[in-house]
């Protein structure tokens, strides 16, 4: 059923404004009631709207009303329905549907109405069949005429005119969704602002033919003279007819019941139907109460009077309802009154209202009704109006199940707001925020709690371990000091004794000794260095000796003062203080030992005894927590700050192409997309366009309108500007030649992505799983464990869940997993296989163990690896079909692991794992082309680990088919194991900042440990495999060169080919022969020794005849020791020549790092070493700075770690 609310004044309300109506929606159709005269009536607008509430309808009583008509027979709420949709002169019925003939007329625009103000609305299809009795009737209803506003034709005709085009501007307004719907359209403004409405669907506004409208009244307002009800004047109908006629003469159109009208707000937005939220804790703090707003200066009784008033106009036009006042503004307390006669909750005892804000979204609430002291069944209740709402939807129930819900449209109540659709879900991303930043901080003192649970947990267990320690360093010390006291003494003949010779602990006495015929007989100098209780806190004494005056002989004396715990006191004597002595007299390597009295009894000395070691233990403990502590956050500073720094070189790598302004694309704010695209598809192109989204393409307001970029000021660039929504958490965009497509610029299907801080949205996180055969530590045989580790770590720190399956191997190095165990086993080819859980490195790994013995062979490789790995592959894949995983991106790894590929794609992908992509990787190409060929075929996307090295591959067979998916990404070094700042394998721990001092001390220790002289001299380092790859015949070349330049060289490595490795042996003795304390060849590997050659070396040459990516020049900049490099794979990549590719790295955002040559030959070899060479000779201080320069720069898993993801989510996209 159909109502019109009027919107009235509240007894708190010192104004009254006046009612203003808006266009019905497009579609609906409504019925025809003519009008004579104008009405001061105040309607309020019912739009459809959505409800979550029951759809049954409500029951209906016949009992009798207290209202001014008699009240209608029971009946049902269809009935009810049925009988709106067919009596037109009831103005509480609804718009009816949408009739053949209304169809008819909607279709047929060019038909033109026109408006008479003496016979009210006529058109030429309207007032057709329109009964003149009804009409009668609805001008009787109206309560007063405003008969003094007279205006003639062609005034009114102006004012007319002037609406139409204001109807005109809200068809071209996009809300649009409700076409065809049964509606009613009725309204209230104050101004230009809608009060009240109600719809089934989201508000929209669309031509309606004017064939199926109805007028019924038209007023006018002044906006600037508003009238007011002050003090305890009342109202008379003489001042409600002066504010008509001021109104009218504003020229504000406005039509009430079942009418179309104009008002100045055209543009009002469309409401969004979501998910009912929480009271914010923002809304209730700002609740008022509800007798806030009366106020004592206002008539009661003058606004009671009003009240009947209104709520007789409001019975006699048929609507259930109405509030007041009539213009409803955010942050404020309403009425709302309900007619329960004519609803359908007549026979029901108690009436409730049931709503929330903004379309059910926000703020839900139920409140109950009460008898009011109107004339008629009113019932009423206050609701309070928080500050941002725009929009109130409610209905009417009994606390059970009988609703009055309009007919299942529900009701709907407009806001005088400075919210909007737009600023509400700012708002409501903004308590999301909250929310999500107060969970945060919940848990994060949760966690808190518990590390301080754990932490003192851990210090009372120190504290017990200090304690046992102490008790036995003390039972350790009692029985050395028995030992001790047996050969103690109070003095010895002729050479040494005490004065006085009675003393005990905390005595000042002379100690002499007899320098003749003794091992210092002949030295200048005697110094006595002493300690207490066998030397337990270590040399405690020096003192020098003085020539005895008063003895005869050689005697020679020193003060000392014995230490108050002394048992024993122990002694040397020597010719110099401690650290400048030569020779000692030690008592033939027994020392001085003498017997000091006990001032406390033994109990109570070792107890204090007890007591002293137990502190010092605890202070030397807190002082290693200390420093410990310091370095950590030391280490997580400058990790943050590389990986800050990181991330604008990744955004800038794109700078010749594409950047924007600011650089840091924040969430809420406005940026610029520069693009140039004379370095793209697009060259040449007249027009470009911008196409964009967020959040990888999902962000719920879809991608934005294609936008034409104009000229930026540098002249070079193209230019959009965007607005970024609060919730992006990444910006995604394409361009085109044109609106409608054609040729794009999509980074070769990758897109272009930036990410956005501050975001109130965050990226859900991705599954991972890597299927490999090798993982360092635990399972290490080449570069593919490394990598296999290192980049699940880098993945993981991102946010993402990343899990590695390999085989369970018996050689497996279990020391370094952590809590391993059997978690399940599944059968697969008639085989059991085990599954094995355990972390390694921080990540979660599953251990495949097949109970036919396959892995049980003691070693990775060289047992029938194809078969052994073909079943691993198959297993691992229908171990994550049976636990029910579902991962977005399986990952495998080398031939090895490359039957994931086109397993997964035959078959698991229609059986149960659905949603994965397959990402292959190629560490090496040398092995396995057939099983690299099938796995490329079948992959989503392909990567090896350097783009340049890629680019020489291009041309294989088994990749040049399928290039279009391949893709080079460089590997990185783990900057964990590879930190100068925490390395325990060098001397002096340095970092960027003391890099000149860590290196030169590290330098020393090297040369001390391999016999080189210690010498100002340039170090060349090579650490390799001694293979034909690595350029061993450039390797021996640049050996004699640094020697011939007055350097020192260092080589450690080994050579798989017995061979070269004898070659190298032989070469190693001719060179350490020749050219003893300059160079030493170290043939085999030495972990720690390979931390000092990176730390001491000022080059470390690599000259590969081809490297895929090569870690030795990543590492040897991570210690700021200077890559020497042959142009090639990943040494490209990574290493440019200071003089001759500036500008190439300054396009990838770095400065150049390195020395490096072409060619194959000595002549290569020479270019480059002899730079490097002369620069140290000749420019210290610069190459110092460039030392500091590498350091810098970040070759750790951060960036590679980026570019996967981009790569992983472009699979998915794909």
């Amino acid at each position: 059923m159909e109502m019109a609310l009027r919107a009235q004044t509240p007894l708190c309300s010192r104004s009254r404004p006046v009612l203003i109506l808006r266009p019905a929606t497009a579609g609906a159709t409504q019925s025809i009631v003519k009008c004579s005269r104008f009405s001061r009536s105040r309607l309020v607008r019912c739009m459809v709207a959505s409800s979550d509430y029951p759809k049954r309808n409500p029951r209906r009583s016949g009992t009798a009303s207290r209202g001014y008509a008699p009240s209608p027979a029971a009946e049902s709420s269809t009935e009810k329905v049925e009988q709106s949709r067919t009596e037109e002169g009831d103005l509480g019925t609804s718009n009816g549907t949408l009739t053949s003939e209304a169809i008819e007329q909607e279709s047929a625009p060019d038909e033109e109405s026109s408006v008479d103000l003496t016979e009210n609305v006529s058109t030429s299809a309207e007032l057709e069949g329109v009964n003149e009795a009804e009409t009668q009737e609805v001008e009787q209803k109206q309560s007063s005429a405003l008969d003094s506003t007279s205006m003639d034709a062609e005034s009114i005709d102006r004012e007319l005119e002037e609406y139409r085009s204001k109807i005109s501007a809200l068809v071209g307004s996009p809300l649009d969704s409700t076409q065809g719907q049964d509606q009613s359209v009725i309204g209230v403004y104050e101004q230009d602002e809608l009060v009240i409405s109600s719809s089934e669907q989201d508000i929209s506004v669309d031509v309606v033919p004017e064939q199926s409208q109805s007028v019924v009244d038209v007023i006018e307002e002044d906006p600037m003279n508003q009238p007011s009800i002050v003090s305890e004047k009342d109202i008379t109908e003489a001042e409600v007819e002066e504010i008509a006629s001021k109104n009218l003469k504003a020229g504000e159109l406005v039509i009430s019941e079942d009418g179309v009208g104009a008002s100045k707000d055209a543009n009002e937005e469309p409401l969004v139907a979501g998910d009912e939220l929480r009271i914010t804790e923002d809304a209730e703090e700002h609740k008022p109460d509800m007798q806030e707003h009366v106020q004592e200066d206002v008539d009661p009784q003058a606004l009671n009077r009003r009240l009947e008033e209104l709520a007789y106009e409001t019975y006699s036009i048929g609507n259930k309802c109405f509030v007041f006042p009539e213009v409803v503004k955010a942050d404020s307390v309403i009425d709302i009154y309900l007619n329960r006669h004519m609803s359908a909750l007549a026979s029901q005892p108690d009436i409730l209202i049931k709503g929330a804000f903004n379309g059910w979204r926000w703020n839900p609430f139920t409140e109950k009704l009460h008898k009011s002291e109107l004339t008629g069944d009113w019932w009423c209740c206050k609701l309070y109006i928080p500050k941002q709402a725009y929009r109130l939807d409610f209905v009417f129930f009994n606390g059970d199940t009988v609703y009055e819900n309009n007919n299942y449209n529900d009701f709907v109540l407009q806001i005088k707001s400075d919210f909007d659709e737009h600023s509400f879900e700012d708002f409501l991303l903004e308590e999301k925020q909250r929310e999500l930043e107060r969970l945060a901080a919940e848990e994060a003192e949760r966690e808190r709690q518990a590390e301080e649970e754990r932490r003192k947990e851990e210090e009372r267990a120190k504290v017990e371990a200090d304690r046992e320690q102490a008790k036995a360093e003390v039972e350790m010390m009692r029985n050395r000091l028995e030992h001790v006291l047996g050969s103690a003494s109070r003095y010895a003949d002729n050479l040494w004794y005490i004065e006085p010779n009675t003393y005990k602990g905390g005595d000042r006495v002379r100690l002499y000794y007899n320098r003749s015929s003794r091992p210092l007989m002949h030295t200048n100098e005697i110094w006595l260095h002493g300690g207490y209780n066998n030397w337990i806190d270590g040399p405690s004494i020096a003192e020098r000796l003085v020539k005895s005056e008063e003895k005869d002989g050689d005697w020679w004396y020193a003060t000392v003062t014995l230490p108050g715990s002394a048992l024993v006191l122990n002694w040397v004597f020597a010719d110099g203080p401690p650290g400048n002595a030569r020779k000692y007299d030690n008592n033939g390597k027994q020392d001085f030992h003498a017997a000091v009295a006990k001032s406390i009894s033994d109990d109570l000395f070792w107890i204090e005894e007890e007591k002293r070691i137990f502190e010092r233990l605890q202070q030397d403990r807190k002082e290693r927590e200390d420093a410990g502590r310091r370095r950590a956050e030391i280490t997580a500073r400058m990790k943050a700050q590389t990986k800050e720094k990181t991330m604008r070189e990744f955004l800038l790598s794109q700078k010749h192409i594409v950047y924007t302004e600011p650089l840091e694309v924040r969430a809420g704010t406005t940026v610029d997309v520069l693009y140039n695209p004379s370095n793209t598809v697009l060259n040449g192109s007249p027009e470009v366009w911008f196409r964009c989204s967020f959040n990888r393409w999902t962000h719920p307001s879809g991608p934005l309108p294609p936008q034409k970029m104009v000229n930026a000021e540098n002249g070079s660039h193209l230019q959009a500007t965007v607005r970024v929504p609060l919730d992006a958490y990444m910006m995604d965009f394409v361009f085109s030649e044109s609106e409608e497509g054609g040729t794009y610029d999509n980074r070769n299907g990758m897109d272009y992505h930036i990410p956005v801080s501050d975001s109130m949205g965050k990226e859900p996180p991705m599954h991972i799983v890597h299927i490999a055969v090798e993982m360092a530590p635990i399972a290490k045989v080449g570069g593919l464990g490394d990598v296999v580790t290192s980049l699940s770590r880098a993945i993981q720190d991102l946010g993402h869940k990343v899990e590695v399956i390999i085989p369970k191997y018996d050689c497996l190095n279990l020391s370094n997993v952590k809590d391993l165990h059997c978690r399940q086993s599944f059968t697969w080819s008639g085989t059991e296989i085990k599954v094995w859980f355990g972390k390694v490195e921080g990540i979660s790994v599953y251990f495949l163990e097949p109970q036919n013995g396959m892995f049980w062979v003691g070693c990775v490789y060289g047992k029938n690896d194809e078969s052994r790995f073909g079943f691993f592959c198959h297993s691992a894949l229908e171990f994550l079909l049976q636990s029910g995983s579902s991962p977005d991106i399986i990952h495998c790894h080398d031939w090895s692991s490359a039957p994931v590929a086109w397993l997964y794609k035959q078959q698991y992908v229609h059986n149960g794992l659905p949603n994965g992509r397959v990402v292959f990787t190629i560490h090496n190409l040398e092995f396995g082309a057939n099983q690299i060929g099938k796995a490329m075929a079948h992959c989503d996307k392909a990567t090896t680990v350097s783009d340049t090295y890629s680019k020489e591959v291009s041309g294989h067979g088994s990749i040049a088919p399928h290039y279009f998916k391949f893709h080079g990404i460089r590997n990185g070094i783990d900057s964990d194991i590879w930190d100068p700042y925490n390395d325990n394998f060098i001397p002096v721990n340095y970092t960027s900042e003391n890099v000149v001092e860590g290196k030169s001390s590290a330098k020393r220790a090297l040369q001390e440990k391999l016999g080189l002289h210690q010498t100002d001299a340039p170090l060349v380092g090579i650490i390799s495999r001694l293979t034909a790859q690595k350029g061993i015949h450039l390797i021996k070349h640049a050996i004699y060169r640094t020697l011939e330049r007055n350097g020192q060289v260092v080589l450690l490595g080994s050579a798989p080919d017995p061979r070269i490795q004898s070659d190298f042996s032989n070469l190693a003795k001719k060179l350490h022969g020749e050219f003893d304390g300059r160079v030493k060849l170290c043939l085999t590997y030495d972990e720690p020794l390979s931390h000092l050659i990176y730390a001491g070396a000022d080059f470390i040459l690599v000259p590969s005849i081809f490297e895929p990516c090569g870690l030795t020049q990543l590492t040897a900049m991570r210690y700021g020791s200077i890559p020497i490099v042959r142009k090639t794979g990943g040494l490209y990549d990574t290493v440019f020549d200071v003089d001759d590719d500036k500008d190439r790295a300054h396009e990838q955002g770095l400065e150049p790092n390195g020395f490096s040559f072409e060619g194959a030959d000595s002549n290569g070899v020479d270019y480059a070493l002899d730079r490097a060479i002369t620069t140290w000779y000749d420019a210290r201080d610069w190459f110092n700075s460039l030392c500091k320069r590498v350091m810098e720069q970040d070759w750790s898993w951060n960036r590679p770690a980026l570019d996967y993801m981009e790569l992983y989510h472009s699979a998915r996209k794909n």
